[in-house]
C-alpha cells in the first residue's frame, strides 16, 4: 500500500523560504515520480509541480516558476520542494503523491503538511 507522509511546514513571512519533505513508502522509489500539489484555505486543490523518475526534469506552475523548486534524494527514498521568495497567496495545506509514469498518481492524500505565510 502506498503511502506518503508530507513535513516541513510552518510559519514563514513573505519573501522568506521554507523546504518541505515527502517520504514515500509502499513503493520501489527510484520507479516513481512525484507530483506536489496544494490548498489554500476555503479554495480546491491545485497542483504545484513535479518530478520524474530520474530527478533531471522537473514541471512547474507558473504562479511558483522561478522560486519553487522539486529535487529526489534516492538514498533517503524522499522528495522535497524548496519554496523560496515565498507569498501570502502561498498559504496553504501541501500535498505530495507518488506518481507512476504509466499510472500517474498512485495512493490515497497524506495529510499534508500547513504553509502558512504571514509577517
Amino acid at each position: 500500500q502506498v503511502q506518503v507522509v508530507e513535513s516541513g511546514g510552518g510559519l514563514a513571512q513573505p519573501g522568506g523560504s521554507l523546504r518541505l519533505s515527502c517520504v514515500a513508502s509502499g513503493i520501489i522509489f527510484t520507479n516513481y515520480g512525484m507530483n506536489w500539489y496544494r490548498q489554500p484555505p476555503g479554495k480546491q486543490r491545485e497542483w504545484v509541480g513535479r518530478i520524474d523518475t530520474t530527478g533531471y526534469r522537473a514541471d512547474y506552475d507558473e504562479s511558483v516558476k522561478g522560486r519553487f523548486t522539486i529535487r529526489r534524494d534516492n538514498a533517503k527514498k524522499t522528495w522535497y520542494l524548496q519554496m523560496n521568495s515565498l507569498k501570502p497567496e502561498g498559504t496553504a495545506v501541501y500535498y505530495c503523491r507518488a506518481r507512476h509514469p504509466g499510472l500517474g498518481d498512485v495512493g490515497s492524500w497524506g495529510q499534508g503538511t500547513q504553509v502558512t505565510v504571514s509577517g
